[in-house]
């Protein structure tokens, strides 16, 4: 397995927050390729774009309202065409988010299903009988409150695993099945060179609607509302007609933490990787936590299947504070950066990353922009919580941490927009801007630009394998080879000094290098060393 997606560095873009090319205060096309010789020289290979089709935008455009068309706040269809060819051009891949499981409320499918019992369209979505007040069964959305929404006008309920305005789909229908293939067919002819498959694994349900069970701290065990039988055989059909198109790349959000849950759904015929939360999603750092979880992946990954390298995403807070914390958290969040870079997988590089970027928090419930956020807020003052209470339930459950405008420099509106930015800048934006690192030869994004320059040169770190991974304390070493090159990562998360393996302190002498620590013997003070075998060389 040798496609190119192996050897890009991905970089994510939320597309309301990355850079305003019109003054209305939301990213857009226009923006984006304004920024692209920023992300030819970080080094990054390929794009992944949020959602960008026409949507009321209740979950920021994972509510889509017309699956073949731009919504007016990115631009036009000939912007997006523009971006394509000019990102192209400077050797960037992009790939496009995909929401394959549900639809708004407002897209037209949905409005002639709902029109009647009898319309063609009916079982594009589950309906279900039952009583107005009492659902068909006690599933919950993933958003809070019930799954089932009361259809007055016909008189049954419809099925929704997030927000009420986000419709689950019927892929037991082959008419759906159909219809998104269609859609795939239409953004690969225009340019795109893969998707990222949105809760790829909610797209069939049990079919007895049998109570979903509770868990000892009283949440929802998701039994029979995801990860149903059905469901590999559609991601099998998803990717092979993707597949018969040309080398698209698949990637799917499978939401699980459990390797054994994310296995199934890659490797030959089906995706190409899934996202593993199972190292990205950490709440606290922990050094046994990584070595424990990429040792895992590389025992339980057959050999067509690679992992996935992420710490941050649109659906989680940036991991420059949520790993990186401690007496020195640049430098953790640094080494960090070594890992996500140099272990085996493909790398997710989530927009602001480079730049150190912090969380944002509602100071006020008009803050809250997201509908995760939102719900968790009105469910808190229902119960009865104070306003301080469910303004911090709010900011817990909010996903809008992560989402704050993209920080260019220090000017107004840290040079995201002119306008007037659909959510708040971070207050930290006039010490933290691309602007500011990019004259400082110490600072994170500097440092990115090293690592991204060393992944694309070195084929070990593309396309090798481990030959060792070890722990000593809290350092991790690993060596990784091709038929090309070897490449040996040593990285010391702690204080304390750390003696080198063997084998690691026999490698070549460095031929690339990231930190100079000749004749040391040792890793000391959250040190990191990278060094590089290239086959024959001197």
């Amino acid at each position: 397995m040798n496609s190119w997606w192996k050897k890009a560095v991905f970089y994510e873009i939320y597309m309301p927050s990355f850079a305003d090319g019109n003054g209305d205060g939301i990213g857009d096309f226009k923006g984006i390729i304004s920024k692209l010789d920023y992300l030819k020289e970080l080094g990054v290979k390929g794009v992944w774009l949020t959602p960008f089709y026409p949507s009321p935008k209740v979950d920021n455009g994972y509510d889509i309202a017309d699956y073949k068309n731009i919504d007016p706040d990115y631009g036009t269809m000939e912007d997006f065409e523009e971006f394509i060819e000019e990102a192209h051009k400077r050797g960037i891949r992009v790939i496009a988010d995909l929401v394959l499981n549900h639809t708004s409320s407002e897209h037209p499918w949905f409005k002639e299903s709902r029109s009647s019992k009898d319309n063609p369209k009916r079982d594009w979505y589950i309906w279900k009988d039952g009583e107005k007040d009492v659902p068909p069964n006690n599933w919950e959305s993933f958003f809070g409150g019930t799954a089932w929404e009361w259809d007055e006008q016909t008189g049954q309920y419809y099925y929704h695993a997030f927000a009420k305005e986000q419709v689950d789909l019927n892929w037991a229908n082959p008419e759906v099945r159909e219809a998104m293939k269609d859609v795939m067919k239409f953004w690969i002819d225009k340019g795109i060179d893969g998707f990222r498959l949105d809760v790829i694994n909610f797209l069939t349900v049990s079919n007895e609607f049998k109570d979903n069970p509770y868990l000892e701290n009283d949440e929802q065990d998701h039994l029979y509302d995801k990860d149903q039988d059905g469901v590999l055989e559609a991601v099998q059909e998803i990717s092979a007609f993707a597949k018969s198109h040309g080398d698209i790349f698949l990637v799917g959000e499978v939401g699980s933490e459990d390797l054994e849950v994310l296995k199934p759904y890659c490797g030959e015929g089906k995706l190409d990787v899934v996202f593993n939360f199972n190292l990205g999603s950490q709440s606290s750092f922990s050094v046994d936590t990584i070595f424990s979880e990429i040792s895992k992946m590389e025992e339980n990954y057959t050999e067509d299947q690679w992992p996935t390298l992420f710490f941050s995403s649109h659906d989680m807070p940036r991991h420059c504070e949520r790993l990186a914390g401690g007496i020195d958290p640049e430098l953790r969040a640094k080494h960090l950066a070594v890992l996500l870079t140099t272990a085996k997988g493909v790398p997710f590089l989530y927009f602001g990353d480079e730049i150190g970027m912090r969380n944002l928090v509602a100071e006020k419930k008009e803050d809250i922009q997201d509908i995760q956020g939102r719900t968790a807020y009105e469910l808190a003052v229902r119960d009865g919580k104070t306003e301080v209470e469910a303004l911090a339930i709010g900011n817990e459950k909010s996903r809008d941490a992560s989402r704050s405008p993209m920080q260019w420099d220090d000017s107004e509106n840290a040079g995201f927009s002119s306008g007037t930015p659909w959510i708040r800048v971070h207050p930290s934006y006039r010490d933290i801007n691309v602007k500011v690192e990019e004259t400082d030869p110490h600072s994170m994004l500097h440092f990115y630009k090293k690592l991204l320059k060393i992944r694309n040169s070195v084929s070990a770190l593309q396309n090798g394998c481990y030959e060792k991974i070890e722990r000593r304390g809290d350092a991790l070493f690993y060596s990784r080879t091709d038929d090309q090159s070897t490449m040996y990562v040593g990285i010391n998360y702690g204080a304390e000094k750390v003696t080198l393996p063997d084998w690691f302190d026999e490698a070549v002498p460095c031929s690339v290098q990231l930190v100079e620590e000749e004749n040391t013997g040792y890793l000391a003070g959250q040190d990191c060393q990278i060094r590089v075998d290239h086959r024959g060389s001197e």
